[in-house]
């Protein structure tokens, strides 16, 4: 005769809050991999903005000279050389 083991289980109502979680989870890991790769994006958007004004800078500085722009107004003054 062989002997049959009782299948023991949580209730329905533990069972459904472990399924809300690990779902919940899911979509948690799901919202950090895409801010993730939002954010990998935008670094490189900054770093190209960065390269932008720094290469606009060096133009500038061709044409006028070391100065300090007011970005009001346009208006600049000349960034003295200490000898």
């Amino acid at each position: 005769m062989k002997k049959v083991e009782e299948t023991t289980k949580i209730t329905e109502e533990q069972l459904e809050t472990i399924r809300d979680h690990q779902q919940k989870l899911s979509k948690t890991v799901t919202n950090i991999g895409f801010l993730e790769t939002q954010k990998h994006g935008l670094l490189h958007e900054y770093a190209g903005l960065v390269d932008d004004i720094e290469k606009y800078k060096l133009e500038l500085e061709k044409e006028y000279g070391a100065i300090n722009i007011n970005i009001e107004d346009g208006s600049y003054t000349v960034i003295e050389k200490e000898d």
